[in-house]
């Protein structure tokens, strides 16, 4: 039985590690409001299954990016408050990381669009 609440306890404490990312960072936010808008206009344009899964993991390494250099940030600011190189250089690289996996997020989604937008678009 310690097994099921070690489990439980261990979703809870997951559950709620999303919800103070989501309460704090603003940027996680933005993130969670782009995914509703990539899967309304993925419903909308009917895009196939193929492209629905692409974008699911596109939204998926964005938002788990950014929950990564949320985590990286309150470890830093934890171990020093001091404005120390070290820490800036990785507080920097973990918000590139942020940048360059939505940048390829925004890409991904251009490249999956297009075609249904232009349709669209020639259709009216």
């Amino acid at each position: 039985m310690n097994y099921d609440k070690s489990l439980i306890g261990s979703f809870r404490y997951a559950l709620e590690g999303i919800w103070h990312a989501l309460k704090n960072n603003r940027n996680l936010r933005v993130d969670f409001l782009c995914a509703f808008l990539v899967f309304f206009l993925g419903w909308y344009f009917q895009i196939n299954s193929l492209e629905i899964i692409i974008l699911l993991v596109t939204v998926l390494i964005v938002i788990s990016a950014e929950m990564i250099n949320t985590s990286l940030e309150e470890m830093v600011n934890l171990i020093t408050s001091e404005h120390k190189k070290e820490a800036k250089i990785a507080k920097d690289v973990a918000a590139g990381m942020v940048l360059i996996t939505a940048i390829g997020s925004v890409i991904i989604g251009i490249l999956i669009f297009a075609p249904y937008v232009s349709r669209f678009f020639v259709r009216s």
